[in-house]
């Protein structure tokens, strides 16, 4: 058998360290097997999906050096590579299931599943959807479909009985089948769910091991259904186990960098990030710490992984980031600090915003720090500008927090189209643009004088706004309540 695994990420928000956790155990396990590793890109999410996020996936992942054999951008015998681009088999495999009685079109109105949720929580039982259509007669779906009346399609889950299928990590796991909800298949806009592509694509594209996080391991009994309906033999289940935060929570951006982009434009080095993800879950036989991505695939196997959640430690990345650091001559280094954190286009997209605003050259390096520099600090003055005049600081932190929601909904920040968003977030919200503006400039980079703010944080980028936002919130969480400006 020849070992075929994928990546399938979502292009609905930014590279995340946990899809590079993921595609990275997926190609040791294909490299050491001589198999092939696949990047699909999983978009059938057409409101949330964006071309941007496609491309920062592509490019963070292939500066982890995690060459994929088979993908959107390489090509490939099981082309094309986008989900959004495979509607037709989608629908052609979900008729199938619906001739075998394996699935059924559901009818059912947003109105009814909304009182059918609310009647669930008053009774307080779990919610899921009750078989109201599973027993229409062909006659019945046949005029509903005639009056144009808009449906799903649903899988028809069993009543009653196990379902059960064996994980290479965790033996044999099972669910009652009432727990199981008859999980919608195919949308009504004719998009399929994640659960009908995968595992199509997965079958048509010989995906021989399914590798990915324990979270869909609720999802994997309604898998084997779908494999059994259409009469398919299911591949190898392997559910890793999830990134955590110190408390044990699954890892977030509201307590880390999840963001590949972060790491990168910080001046990680990719050979850093992928030795810590490794130690995600699974040790050398030595015990060393510090390996390569050759050493990895020669020792890897999956008897050596272990369940508990792995801690995502940053202090302990940057520890090891500092060790690759110290092996690169003084010339390296340099030379990687041109290409990143002071690469000429960087450079250049500072000075077009402080060349009229400095007299002598020596200044730059002051007026323009918090370009570069990682966290900011905040003094007593910046701390009383976070808190807009007549404001309460709970009133300031809901605020920065709003942005912070708003940033995370665009794939860049573009000053035009940052500005429209802000400015449209005061009127949501109430606040003057003055009350707004100040604090968040204040917060990305500690001053209050500064180039235009949106020109700034377009510079200065998603990931650095974000975490420097979501410090100053921090910072303002811990201070009195009597830190506003006198009115």
């Amino acid at each position: 058998m020849t070992v075929r695994v994928r990546i399938g990420p979502s292009p609905t928000g930014d590279p995340h360290v946990g899809t590079a956790y993921i595609a990275l155990f997926n190609y040791v396990f294909a490299k050491q097997h001589g198999g092939t590793f696949i990047l699909r890109i999983e978009d059938t999410d057409k409101a949330r999906s964006h071309p941007d996020w496609e491309r920062m996936i592509i490019d963070s992942l292939g500066w982890l050096g995690l060459q994929w054999d088979e993908g959107p951008d390489v090509g490939g015998p099981h082309a094309p590579y986008r989900q959004s681009e495979r509607g037709d088999i989608y629908r052609a495999h979900v008729q199938q299931l619906v001739d075998k009685g394996a699935a059924y079109p559901c009818f059912c109105t947003t109105e009814r599943l909304d009182a059918l949720r609310l009647q669930q929580r008053q009774r307080g039982v779990a919610s899921g959807y009750d078989g109201h259509c599973r027993h229409l007669t062909a006659e019945e779906v046949a005029q509903k479909r005639a009056d144009n009346t808009p449906f799903v399609i649903r899988l028809k889950v069993p009543n009653e009985g196990t379902l059960a299928f064996e994980d290479a990590l965790r033996g044999t796991v099972s669910f009652e089948a009432h727990q199981v909800d008859d999980q919608v298949l195919l949308k009504s806009d004719g998009m399929p769910t994640y659960h009908l592509a995968n595992v199509v694509d997965d079958h048509l594209m010989g995906i021989t091991h399914v590798i990915r996080a324990e979270e869909w391991i609720t999802s994997t009994p309604k898998h084997v259904l779908l494999y059994a309906g259409f009469g398919w033999q299911a591949p190898t289940w392997v559910h890793m186990p999830l990134l955590r935060n110190s408390d044990k929570s699954k890892i977030s951006k509201r307590k880390n960098p999840v963001s590949l982009n972060y790491y990168r434009d910080a001046g990680f080095y990719p050979e850093a990030m992928r030795n810590y993800l490794a130690m995600m879950g699974w040790t050398m036989p030595s015990g060393e710490e510090k390996f390569s991505l050759q050493a990895m695939i020669e020792h890897f196997s999956l008897e050596r992984m272990t369940l508990g959640g792995p801690v995502f430690d940053v202090a302990k990345l940057t520890w090891l980031n500092g060790l690759y650091i110290r092996e690169q001559s003084p010339k390296n280094m340099v030379d990687t600090w041109r290409s990143t954190i002071l690469s000429d286009e960087r450079l250049l997209q500072v000075a077009q915003l402080v060349h009229e605003r400095v007299n002598k050259l020596e200044d730059i390096i002051d007026y323009t720090a918090f370009f570069f520099s990682g966290d900011v600090v905040y003094d007593s003055e910046a701390t009383r500008d976070l808190v807009p005049k007549k404001r309460t600081v709970q009133e300031a932190i809901g605020a920065l927090e709003a942005v912070v929601e708003r940033i995370d909904g665009l794939a860049s920040l573009e000053a035009n189209a940052l500005e429209q968003a802000m400015r449209k977030l005061c009127e949501d919200t109430g606040f003057k643009t003055k009350e707004l503006f100040m604090p968040v400039r204040v917060a990305v980079t500690g001053r209050r004088a500064t180039p235009p703010l949106f020109d700034t944080m377009e510079v200065l980028g998603k990931e650095r706004c974000r975490r420097r936002l979501r410090q100053a919130i921090s910072h303002l969480k811990a201070q009195p309540q009597d830190v506003a400006a006198p009115s």
